[in-house]
């Protein structure tokens, strides 16, 4: 699923886009060291964590789109690290919970 589908399913925006980012699984957290322990390759990550060592969590662990949850800004130099780093960024109001419920045909991200 591309960051821009996972925007439409969840009434979000793609707020960096990156060519070919896309997510075949689906890890909710906050506390990035739980994420750096179980979050697989290839998900998207739901959470409300919206500074650099977002980006660099995923880049470690494979995550190619977050999805930042309650309306958090993308921070300048958080952007810049996505677009960089190749890790599409989606925005929207909704809560961690309601986004994982819109997602939950995506398998769960862990390993």
């Amino acid at each position: 699923m591309t960051a821009q589908e996972i925007a439409e399913r969840i009434g979000g925006k793609v707020e960096v886009p990156v060519e070919g980012a896309s997510a075949e699984g689906l890890y909710v957290g906050d506390l990035l060291s739980d994420v750096m322990g179980h979050a697989g390759e290839g998900c998207a990550l739901v959470t409300i964590q919206n500074h650099l060592n977002t980006i660099a969590v995923c880049t470690l662990v494979g995550c190619a789109v977050i999805v930042l949850c309650h309306s958090r800004p993308v921070p300048p130099d958080m952007a810049e690290a996505a677009a960089r780093e190749g890790v599409a960024i989606v925005s929207t109001s909704r809560s961690q919970y309601s986004v994982a419920q819109a997602l939950s045909f995506l398998p769960p991200a862990e390993h």
